[in-house]
């Protein structure tokens, strides 16, 4: 169903409101569009500022952790 998006998270996958996978999708979308996969790791994401802001200020996201972070910006 869709939910509503946090303006940080909006930044990144656009505005809502959208479905949760929709989000993951487009989330996908946009740290391959930016070459934020890490190089060596790929389950690895490399933040810049709009993702800072989405996962909580840390520079490296382990693409497992992503859902709890996306949790704290969809309602």
């Amino acid at each position: 169903k869709p939910m509503n998006i946090s303006a940080e998270l909006a930044a990144v996958v656009g505005e809502g409101p959208m479905p949760r996978s929709e989000v993951v999708k487009k989330l996908w979308v946009y740290i391959k569009a930016n070459n934020l996969q890490d190089s060596k790791d790929k389950r690895l994401i490399n933040t810049d500022e709009k993702l800072k802001q989405v996962f909580g200020g840390e520079k490296t996201v382990h693409m497992m952790k992503m859902a709890g972070h996306i949790s704290k910006h969809v309602s």
